[in-house]
């Protein structure tokens, strides 16, 4: 529609719809201005490059946090599913009586299970002659039925041998690097062996594997054993003692609410620590690096923002003579910003939406997203050996999507105000001077 076409209709329009803010007229006019014509390409251009920075700045910044929260969310839950979220530790005497404190224990209220536990350094070695580091846990096999991140994800094998006392169960991607399945054995080298007159012997000993597990967390699927606890006290040389109970409770989060319960269940002087306490630096490292990319994505949609401005202002002094032509037909000051304002708007508001879509469909179909590129590339994009879990996750937060969205929009709408402000500053009398 040309210029004199709007202004014809504006006359049409009446000085009455035109007061009303954001009226009928005026959403129409906005929409004229929105709509390409050749003239205007190049406007319409910068307007396209607006609409797509928003678009990608707030499907990145949905995607991140998507993704961090995943990581967080896996890591915790896989952390705290195989470690204890309390660990009670002796001060003044060994932990002989583990069995009955273990029982004290379970009794508290929040307090889902009672763990002693054996643990040492080896090194494991197998059929095709590699040898790695492991981490040994003694643990009763009635405990290890209870601890289902994993007894309940063995991929061969089973608990029999390791509830009889002759099998061990280690993770799926060590019996990867040994060479070794289910009924195999695997020879363990213990620094800390006999005592001789000519020094500590290394004790060594060879293991039939029981099972293979698979808890998804490539740091422990590659580094820990499970041993059968009377088994791991004799080859560790800690008869009837345990090095700790591991306590694990309904809710985390109120883990100091425990702890004064578990003082006084212990009956003696115990050293008391948390997984929050364990874990402090990982997860406060994750939350730094949480809140740096959500402040450098965000430039992106301020950028985006920017070129609103500069398409706007392009805009207004295009329209320069339609301006000057509403406002001697009764369009108001304010009428004109509204019209600008509404132009500006509506590409944040489009932005956002699009940006939110690709977002969430991005975060539904990650993992399927990173095997083809995975695919297109030839190589491995997250490697799970680096980033520790065996899958990408995703995991959106409504709180988080929302503040996303309002920023967006708030910095659009912030960008389309001096952009309007000058459009209803502008003198009609300047504007047709050389027209």
């Amino acid at each position: 529609m040309s210029s004199a076409a709007v202004d014809q209709e504006a006359g049409e329009t009446g000085r009455s719809a035109s007061a009303r803010p954001f009226s009928g007229f005026e959403r129409m006019v906005a929409w004229r201005y929105l709509r390409s014509r050749r003239k205007e390409a190049f406007i319409s251009v910068i307007a396209g490059f607006s609409f797509i920075g928003i678009m990608l700045g707030v499907a990145t910044l949905i995607i991140v946090m998507a993704v961090m929260n995943g990581f967080r969310t896996e890591l915790v839950s896989r952390i705290l599913g195989i470690n204890g979220h309390m660990i009670v530790q002796p001060v003044d005497s060994p932990l002989s009586d583990y069995a009955t404190m273990a029982e004290k224990f379970a009794t508290i209220p929040g307090v889902t299970m009672a763990l002693p536990l054996v643990e040492g350094q080896t090194l494991a070695s197998g059929k095709n002659d590699t040898q790695t580091g492991a981490l040994v846990r003694g643990i009763r096999a009635d405990d290890l039925v209870k601890l289902k991140v994993v007894s309940g994800n063995i991929r061969s094998g089973d608990l029999v041998g390791f509830a009889s006392g002759d099998g061990i169960l280690i993770g799926s991607r060590m019996a990867t690097e040994l060479g070794v399945t289910a009924g195999d054995s695997v020879s363990l080298l213990s620094p800390g062996g006999d005592i001789t007159p000519m020094g500590v012997n290394p004790r060594i000993k060879a293991y039939r594997v029981s099972g293979v597990f698979e808890i998804g967390m490539s740091e422990y699927d590659s580094s820990i054993v499970y041993m059968p606890l009377e088994e791991a006290q004799i080859y560790f040389n800690v008869e009837g003692i345990v090095q700790s109970i591991e306590l694990f409770v309904s809710d985390p989060d109120a883990i100091d609410e425990l702890r004064p319960q578990v003082e006084a269940a212990a009956g003696r002087q115990v050293f008391i620590t948390d997984w929050r306490q364990r874990n402090q630096t990982f997860f406060s490292a994750l939350q730094v690096e949480r809140n740096v990319m959500f402040m450098i994505l965000t430039l992106i949609v301020l950028v985006a923002a920017l070129n609103i401005i500069s398409g706007l202002i392009m805009l207004v002094k295009d329209k320069g003579s339609d301006i000057a032509i509403l406002r001697t037909m009764g369009a108001s000051a304010g009428s004109i910003m509204r019209i600008f304002f509404m132009t500006g708007a509506a590409i944040g508001i489009v932005g956002t939406l699009a940006g939110v879509l690709l977002g969430v469909v991005v975060c539904l179909n990650i993992e399927s997203i990173r095997g083809f590129f995975s695919w297109i590339s030839g190589t491995v994009l997250f490697d799970p050996q680096l980033y520790f879990l065996s899958q990408l996750p995703a995991e959106m937060q409504l709180s988080e999507t929302v503040t996303v969205v309002m920023m967006a929009l708030t910095l659009s709408f912030l960008a389309t105000i001096f952009p309007a402000w000058r459009a209803s500053r502008l003198d009609p009398v300047q504007a047709l001077r050389y027209e």
